[in-house]
C-alpha cells in the first residue's frame, strides 16, 4: 500500500491515458458494429440461410462466448492487470475480417463470432475497468457513461459504414477491409501506447475492511443472489440486451423485409446505437441523482420504443422509435453496470463487474434464440412484442426491488460476509 498510497485518480489528471482507452472502446464499437448490418443480410442473400434460427445462432455463439470470458476477464483483469488481458483480447480479433471476407458457409460466420466474443469480452471489460481505475469514485458514473456512449457510437458508425459500404459495393469483401484496419490499429495501440492501471484500484482499497478480498467464488454468489439489489441489476442487465440483440437479428431482416433499402436499414440500426452517446449525460446524471432513477426510466423507454417499431410504418417512423429505444438503453446501460462497481469492494470491483456482466451479456445468446423462436414459428413482430414486455417485467423488478447504490446518498448496505468466510479468504491470499 506504500507505493500506491500517493497516487492521484481523475479524468483530468489522466487525460493522455483516458483519452487513449476512449479510442480503443470506440474501436471495440466499430468492430461489433462492422457485422449488425451487414452480417445477417449476407446470410440470407449470400449464403443461403433461410431459417431464422440458424441465421441467430451466430449471436448465440457470441452472447454464449462473451458472458463466460466477461467473467474470467475481470478475475484476470485482478491477478494479471488490465493491460495484457486488454492485448489478447486484440489479438484474438485479428482473424476475424478474413474469417467474414472468405466464410463459405454460415458455420464459419458462426466461428468468427466467437472469436469476436472473446475480443468484445476483453477488450470491453479492461477498458471500462481501466477508466473506473483512473478516474476513481467520485467521477466513476461519469468515466463509466464516457465508456459505454464511446463504444456504443462506434456501434452506430460501424453499422452505418458498413451499411453504406454494402449499398455502394456489395454484401463483401468491402465492409471487412475497413473492419481489418479497426482491428490491426487497436491491436497496436494496446501494445505500444497503453500503460497499466490496476495499481490504481490497489491505492484505493482497504485491506482490512470486512468486505475485502472475498473469494471468487464468493463474489459470484453475492453479485448474483447474495444480494438483492445486485441480483435486480443482473435480471435487468440480462433482459436489456434482448433489445441489442433484437437491433442486431430481427430489426434488419424486418425491415428488409418490409422493403427498405440496405443503407437505409444500416442508418435506422446505426440511429439506434447512435443515442448509446448520450451516456456521457446519462452516467454524469447519476452521478447527481443517483442510479436507481435512470434505471428504471431507460427500461421502460427502450421498451417502448421497442414496441412501437411494429404500430408503425416507413422510414422516419422507424427511425424515431428506433431512437427512442436507444435513449432508454442509454439511461439505463451505464447506470446498471455502476451498480455492481458502488458495490463492490475496490479490491474484488473488477471480478464483481465480470460476474454482472457475464449475466448480461448472457443475454444475448438467451435473447437470440427466443427472437429466433419467434420469428421462426409465429412473425418477426412477435419478436418485438416479446422483447417490449420482457422489459417491462424486468423494469418493474428493479423498480420493486433495486436500492440505490450511490456512495452519497444511497440506500444501499451490501451484506457482511460471514466471519468464516472472511477467515478463509485471508487464508486463501
Amino acid at each position: 500500500m506504500s507505493d500506491t498510497a500517493d497516487l492521484r485518480q481523475g479524468i483530468r489528471e489522466h487525460l493522455g491515458q483516458f483519452s487513449l482507452h476512449v479510442l480503443l472502446v470506440f474501436a471495440t464499437g466499430l468492430t461489433i458494429g462492422s457485422e449488425r448490418t451487414v452480417v445477417p443480410v449476407l446470410g440470407e442473400e449470400v449464403l443461403g440461410v433461410k431459417s431464422f434460427l440458424v441465421i441467430g445462432s451466430f449471436v448465440v455463439s457470441f452472447g454464449i462466448v462473451k458472458s463466460i470470458l466477461n467473467l474470467y476477464a475481470g478475475k484476470w483483469g485482478e491477478e494479471y492487470g488490465r493491460k495484457p488481458v486488454l492485448v489478447a483480447g486484440w489479438a484474438t480479433a485479428l482473424p476475424l475480417p478474413l474469417i467474414l471476407i472468405f466464410a463459405p458457409s454460415w458455420g464459419w460466420i458462426t466461428v468468427g463470432n466467437i472469436l469476436l466474443g472473446i475480443n468484445q469480452a476483453l477488450t470491453w471489460s479492461m477498458a471500462i475497468n481501466a477508466k473506473i481505475d483512473l478516474a476513481g469514485p467520485e467521477q466513476r458514473g461519469l468515466a463509466v457513461g464516457i465508456d459505454e456512449s464511446f463504444g456504443y457510437t462506434g456501434v452506430a458508425v460501424g453499422a452505418w459504414l458498413t451499411g453504406v459500404i454494402a449499398g455502394q459495393w456489395s454484401l463483401r469483401p468491402e465492409p471487412f477491409y475497413f473492419l481489418a484496419v479497426v482491428v490491426v490499429l487497436a491491436f497496436l495501440i494496446s501494445i505500444f501506447l497503453i500503460k497499466e492501471t490496476v495499481q490504481y484500484a490497489q491505492a484505493e482499497g482497504d485491506d482490512d475492511h470486512h468486505d475485502a478480498n472475498l473469494p471468487f467464488n464468493e463474489v459470484v454468489k453475492r453479485a448474483t443472489y447474495g444480494d438483492r439489489t445486485l441480483f435486480a441489476a443482473a435480471q435487468a442487465g440480462h433482459i436489456e440486451n434482448f433489445v441489442d440483440t433484437l437491433f442486431w437479428i430481427a430489426v434488419p431482416l424486418y425491415l428488409t423485409s418490409e422493403g427498405l433499402p440496405i443503407a437505409a436499414v444500416g442508418v435506422v440500426v446505426g440511429v439506434h446505437s447512435a443515442m448509446y452517446f448520450f451516456q456521457i449525460a446519462t452516467g454524469g446524471l447519476a452521478d447527481r441523482i443517483g442510479r436507481r432513477p435512470p434505471v428504471i426510466w431507460g427500461m421502460f423507454l427502450a421498451g417502448g420504443g421497442v414496441l412501437g417499431m411494429v404500430l408503425v410504418e416507413g422510414y422516419l417512423p422507424w427511425a424515431v422509435l428506433a431512437a427512442a429505444s436507444g435513449l432508454g438503453m442509454a439511461l439505463l446501460y451505464p447506470n446498471l453496470m455502476t451498480v455492481p462497481s458502488d458495490a463492490a469492494h475496490p479490491t474484488w470491483r473488477s471480478a464483481g463487474m465480470g460476474v454482472y456482466r457475464m449475466w448480461r451479456d448472457s443475454g444475448y445468446a438467451v435473447g437470440a434464440i427466443l427472437i429466433g423462436l419467434s420469428m421462426e414459428f409465429v412473425n418477426a413482430e412477435a419478436a418485438f412484442y416479446m422483447t417490449a414486455i420482457l422489459m417491462f417485467i424486468s423494469g418493474a423488478v428493479v423498480y420493486i426491488w433495486m436500492e440505490e447504490t450511490h456512495p452519497d446518498f444511497g440506500t444501499h448496505e451490501p451484506p457482511a460476509p460471514a466471519t468464516d468466510q472472511v477467515a478463509g479468504s485471508v487464508s486463501q491470499d
